[in-house]
């Protein structure tokens, strides 16, 4: 393969913005959100342009969204890199996952907006069964919040990580009480700095059991193609072809922790990749990169001003 060895990342919920698509709306790519409004029945187009901040933060709003505006932008970036069209692999954050997927063939556009339109739809009816919430633990290594949320479980409460982002970020997911309880416990240490996220559930935690299983029958009617490339995924941060068996790798993450600083580990180091990409609002998953894999080279594409500046590779010696 010429140029970039590319690794495709694309963010998750939490990603949103209040009109992000009205950058791409002359782009040729927007095609894809009327498209997307006419298989799901949605108005994405609205979404994309004039949903508030508290509109796009309901689950199913904001996973749609996402993922459009993340298909969007992918559409637009093949055409100025067209290595990004041969991905070496793609990775996604959670929702991202979907988005990866669409990238390495392995789900159609239309088959992706499907699921996703499913998922959030689940996801939402999940919380709105039993509430939840989260929140963000910066400073500490995994293994310290995973140590005190296995002290809160011990004595009957329910919280979990849900993500493993860096070395030094996790977040915690459970119940609105145990989630408080040790977030206190962690914010003992003068290292620790939490951070509520206001969402209305406990992702990635037994407590989407319920969003799984009303998930999996629209996930098992679904073609899942060889596709060209691989996705490393959540679960367990490794790269998986288009023959393994996608629907219960994307019930599972319902359930369990995304395990992103690992992906990003397989992608630069197992898999070498040398640009990561990062496609879709914001540029959370590029910060998180540089200090997980610093030798990697970065792209952030969030905006059309974004596409030319391609920068040259890192160099590395591959044995």
């Amino acid at each position: 393969m010429s140029g970039p060895r590319l690794a495709l990342t694309f963010p998750g919920q939490g990603a949103q913005q209040p009109g992000m698509g009205r950058p791409w709306t002359t782009s040729p790519g927007w095609f894809l959100a009327e498209r997307a409004a006419e298989v799901t029945g949605r108005d994405v187009v609205d979404l994309l342009l004039h949903a508030d901040e508290q509109r796009l933060r309901r689950t199913d709003n904001a996973q749609l969204a996402t993922f459009v505006l993340e298909m969007v932008i992918l559409h637009e970036l093949r055409q100025a890199l067209p290595t990004a069209d041969r991905p070496l692999v793609c990775a996604g954050h959670s929702l991202g996952e979907y988005s990866a997927l669409v990238a390495a063939g392995i789900l159609s556009f239309e088959d992706g907006a499907r699921l996703v339109a499913g998922r959030g739809a689940a996801m939402r009816a999940a919380c709105a069964a039993e509430a939840g919430t989260m929140a963000v633990v910066v400073g500490l290594p995994p293994d310290e919040v995973e140590a005190a949320t296995a002290s809160v479980r011990a004595d009957g409460g329910r919280v979990w990580v849900a993500n493993l982002n860096s070395p030094l970020q996790s977040v915690l997911s459970g119940s609105e009480e145990s989630v408080g309880h040790c977030a206190k416990l962690l914010g003992d240490s003068p290292a620790a700095r939490i951070v509520s996220i206001p969402v209305g559930g406990a992702f990635h935690t037994p407590l989407m059991a319920p969003a799984a299983l009303a998930f999996r029958k629209a996930l098992s009617g679904t073609e899942f193609r060889a596709g060209f490339a691989p996705v490393v995924a959540n679960i367990d941060a490794r790269a998986h072809r288009g023959r393994d068996n996608w629907p219960r790798i994307l019930e599972r993450q319902l359930t369990s922790p995304v395990r992103w600083a690992d992906s990003v580990r397989t992608m630069a180091d197992d898999l070498y990749c040398d640009m990561l990409v990062e496609i879709g609002p914001g540029r959370t998953l590029t910060g998180l990169a540089r200090r997980i894999s610093p030798r990697v080279s970065r792209l952030t594409v969030s905006e059309p001003g974004q596409l030319p500046a391609v920068p040259a590779p890192a160099g590395r010696n591959v044995a």
